[in-house]
């Protein structure tokens, strides 16, 4: 292809900037960089005037009880997190099942409870098991909470998964006289997997980042602990809210981190055994 024709078709996509238009987009750029620049020093400004950056706000992490308050944290998190996890992707493969039955009444009833756990909002789900059922027992409020959310949601990644299947392939094993349990879990499930299984593990990052919302029910996750920790005076020094911030902060963006590459390997994983499987049929 010629320059010629590569600026033709280039022109017929969006008119290219003049010299007036260009010097507009530099200095809305500017500008830009100039107003983030202000906000961030605005920031900084009022946090510096209420001493959040003195040195002695960290000395509270130098005491052995804080720290392993925040294994504790850290450890109630994790444990919230596997459960929910564990019992909202058994629930999402049982709702997704259901909802791809040739049963209308099955098919329905899953429909209507994917849809209605779907559409409330996690935080009234959780507040209400708490008051309702689980007062004693906050961890069970959050982690059935997160059970009922993230599998419905779970279950629309599982059935779209299995939908976007070639109709073909279904077919073809039906007319071998293969019957439904066969079909899905022989040919259909399968392939579906490595198409949705980076969007389930992504499913599982959101669920691990709900957790926090253990903080509103009591529940001692590591967010609750931040903020017990942050709520308590250092003498002169004030609250530590942006060493606490500091500190809790990366250990949950670590954690999603983690997982996000855990998936990515999984992914991988799976791609190169499919190729390697399409190499030997060849």
């Amino acid at each position: 292809m010629s320059l010629f024709t590569r600026t033709s078709t280039a022109s017929v996509l969006y008119d290219a900037p003049g010299p007036r238009a260009r010097a507009r987009y530099r200095l809305f750029g500017v500008l830009s960089l100039l107003g983030v620049a202000g906000l961030l020093w605005f920031v900084f400004s009022a946090l510096d005037d209420n001493k959040q950056f003195d040195p002695q706000l960290w000395d509270a992490f130098q005491y052995n009880t804080v720290q392993q308050m925040i294994l504790d944290g850290l450890l109630a998190t994790l444990k919230a997190f596997g459960l929910a996890a564990a019992f909202s992707l058994a629930l999402g493969a049982l709702l997704a099942a259901g909802q791809l039955s040739d049963h209308k009444p099955v098919r329905w009833v899953c429909v209507s409870f994917v849809q209605f756990f779907r559409a409330m909002p996690l935080l009234i789900l959780i507040v209400a098991l708490y008051y309702a059922f689980f007062a004693k027992e906050p961890m069970w409020a959050l982690v059935l909470g997160l059970t009922l959310y993230n599998g419905s949601v779970q279950a629309e990644i599982i059935r779209s998964g299995v939908n976007a299947v070639p109709r073909g392939q279904g077919e073809a094993a039906y007319a071998l006289g293969m019957r439904k349990t066969q079909v899905m879990g022989g040919i259909l499930v399968p392939q579906a997997v490595r198409s949705m299984l980076p969007s389930m593990i992504g499913q599982l990052v959101v669920t691990l980042k709900d957790t926090s919302l253990g903080l509103i029910i009591t529940y001692q996750e590591l967010l609750f602990v931040g903020k017990k920790i942050a709520s308590q005076p250092l003498n002169a020094a004030g609250f530590p809210y942006i060493p606490v911030v500091l500190v809790i902060g990366p250990i949950y963006i670590a954690m999603c981190l983690l997982l996000t590459a855990l998936a990515r390997w999984i992914e991988a994983r799976g791609r190169r055994g499919a190729n390697r499987r399409t190499s030997a049929a060849a």
